[in-house]
């Protein structure tokens, strides 16, 4: 995609949604973390269910050492691979006790020595909560960027490159909320939704996908 035809698309996502947020709720930077964490193959609309109750009563590393492994697991048992994660949540939340004072670094390479926090989640933190110009790629982004052409790559990392390469600004801060959104409710993996889509004229996705015919109304 050409350097214009990249602005363009940005901008037009940016007038439809000019300041995008992430759908996960949470109420301070800890609680981020555990809420991003959790998210890892499971929905935000799945993670949100299992937090509210939780994030209620746990605020704080300390708060959720004290809650124990096994009073986690009561609470996120709804999430895939809740086990596990139960076990990496409790860990961070030490090691955040030990080596930061209780706070979340603003530091990627500090974030990904927590257990359980990938590349991925070290770049949403930063970005949500610190505002850095990251580029989380999950599946929503990787589809899109290939799909449309935007930021073609075979790996997560690749695409993440290129869209660090390519995406100007005023764009760059806002830029994975936006492929996100967009992935999710729009360029869907099964059916995108062409018909409606603001980016179809740009996108490289030849077999637009129609407008779903009406059904005929019984007299």
């Amino acid at each position: 995609m050409k350097k214009a035809d990249i602005f363009e698309f940005y901008r037009r996502l940016a007038e439809a949604d000019p300041h995008p947020v992430t759908e996960l709720e949470y109420g301070n930077d800890y609680q981020l973390v555990v809420a991003v964490a959790l998210s890892a193959q499971a929905t935000d609309v799945g993670v949100n269910k299992a937090t509210r109750r939780l994030f209620a009563a746990v605020k704080t590393p300390a708060e959720m050492v004290a809650l124990g492994e096994a009073g986690l697991k009561e609470h996120i048992k709804t999430i895939g691979l809740f086990n596990t994660k139960a076990k990496n949540v409790i860990a961070l939340s030490e090691a955040l006790i030990a080596d930061h004072g209780g706070e979340v670094p603003q530091d990627r390479a500090a974030l990904e020595k927590l257990p359980g926090v990938g590349r991925k989640t070290a770049n949403v933190v930063l970005n949500v909560a610190f505002g850095a110009e990251t580029f989380a790629v999950d599946t929503h982004i990787f589809r899109v960027g290939n799909r449309t052409g935007l930021a073609k790559g075979k790996t997560p990392l690749a695409v993440e490159k290129k869209l660090d390469h390519d995406t100007p600004q005023p764009f760059r801060v806002h830029a994975h909320h936006w492929l996100i959104l967009h992935g999710r409710y729009v360029c869907k993996a099964r059916r995108p939704e062409c018909w409606r889509c603001v980016e179809a004229d740009l996108c490289a996705y030849k077999p637009k996908t129609p407008a779903p015919k009406e059904k005929a109304v019984a007299a």
